[in-house]
């Protein structure tokens, strides 16, 4: 599909409120800031607080002061996810008036049981079912590739009604996939610079994109931050909170993940001062088709 060319850079960084700010969203966020700065962008936070039985109380205002400590300034307002549901239900509204979308009572466990397929031939309903159902994007086949900033060439095949993927579920949440799109588009985004692990989420928002009849950001996915087991650094997987004693330890551990070494870096004392260097220093090419990296010493380097 083709992506968003703009001469202003646009990106941003988007975190859950399902915790504190942990190591490998650190990597995130400076990965991101880094390739906006570089490009004399523009840098925004967006606040995903759209999934409230995950959300942890507070944790969205220890992100932000996180952010903050480390030096991570963002340029705009921030932007809450939980103040946009019209907007969501607006795009929903669109969707389906165009038919790529449709209401589906199906669970998992009856899609499963039929091999992905749905009950009673759930794209071809005109009105909602009588059982509780969620809204799914009816996706369109497709083979084809992405130019991914950072992995390269990304292949991917998309089958019809067997990936087609939940924008509304059941109890009215709105899904990641419908929401990002949507906020994509109303804050004028036009690079992504996220992890790996969200590689698989970029046809099926490609698809949505060329639905509203958009073109879609372009995409980079670093490589994620694992522990010696091979797991993601996540909240699911009891990843601590960062500790804000340890400011500089913590920056030159993010770049190191991001293979950034500089012997300048070391004699910066604050992260005034360090991340000017480490915006000259960065590379998308140094991490180019990456989509792991092993967690460093975060403890060896000086605090601040």
């Amino acid at each position: 599909m083709q992506a968003v060319s703009s001469d202003i850079y646009r990106g941003r960084f988007a975190p859950s409120p399902t915790g504190p700010l942990h190591f490998g969203s650190l990597v995130g966020a400076l990965a991101s800031y880094l390739d906006a700065r570089s490009k004399q962008g523009v840098w925004l936070v967006r606040i995903e607080d759209i999934d409230p039985l995950r959300e942890v109380t507070g944790a969205a205002d220890s992100i932000l002061r996180t952010l903050e400590a480390h030096g991570l300034q963002w340029d705009e307002s921030v932007i809450y996810q939980s103040q946009r549901l019209s907007s969501y239900t607006e795009l929903l509204g669109q969707l389906l008036a165009s038919g790529h979308a449709y209401p589906c009572p199906c669970s998992r466990k009856e899609l499963s049981a039929r091999q992905g397929r749905h009950l009673d031939a759930c794209r071809l309903r005109q009105t909602p079912p009588d059982a509780e159902y969620a809204y799914r994007f009816a996706v369109t086949d497709a083979e084809y590739s992405f130019h991914d900033l950072i992995q390269g060439i990304v292949p991917y095949h998309l089958h019809g009604e067997l990936d087609d993927f939940v924008i509304r579920r059941k109890e009215g949440f709105f899904s990641y996939q419908l929401a990002v799109v949507c906020d994509d588009l109303a804050q004028d985004i036009s690079h992504i610079i996220r992890g790996s692990d969200l590689l698989d989420s970029t046809p099926l928002q490609y698809q949505m994109y060329k639905a509203l009849g958009k073109e879609s950001p372009q995409v980079g996915h670093f490589p994620v931050v694992v522990d010696a087991s091979g797991a993601k650094l996540s909240k699911q997987n009891l990843a601590p909170g960062l500790d804000n004693r340890q400011i500089m330890s913590n920056l030159r551990a993010a770049a190191a993940a991001l293979l950034i070494a500089n012997a300048e870096l070391a004699q910066a004392e604050t992260p005034q001062e360090l991340l000017p260097q480490l915006t000259l220093n960065w590379s998308r090419d140094k991490i180019h088709g990456l989509r792991s990296v092993p967690l460093p010493d975060i403890t060896g380097a000086s605090s601040a």
